[in-house]
């Protein structure tokens, strides 16, 4: 029984770890294209990897500063162009 409970741990601490480099992956990615979408997508993932006690809180953080610096690129741009969407 603590076996199974041992794994499950280790297992979930992977999963927040995986989530945090997604985090940080998605929003960096964000800063190029679609960051509507990845945007928040790199935030909620950064978000529950830093509730679930992720080891790699750094690229939670860094996860979590890129979701919002794309929402923050779209409505720069957006007031620029006037528009509700940009491109290059």
């Amino acid at each position: 029984m603590e076996l199974t409970a041992q794994a499950t741990r280790r297992s979930a601490a992977r999963d927040a770890d995986g989530m945090a480099v997604a985090s940080f992956i998605l929003g960096l990615l964000g800063l190029l294209v679609l960051n509507v979408f990845l945007g928040p997508i790199a935030i909620a993932l950064a978000s529950v990897a830093l509730w679930r006690g992720t080891a790699r809180r750094g690229r939670a953080f860094l996860g979590l500063g890129l979701g919002v610096a794309d929402l923050l690129v779209l409505v720069a741009f957006m007031q620029f162009d006037s528009t509700v969407s940009w491109n290059f």
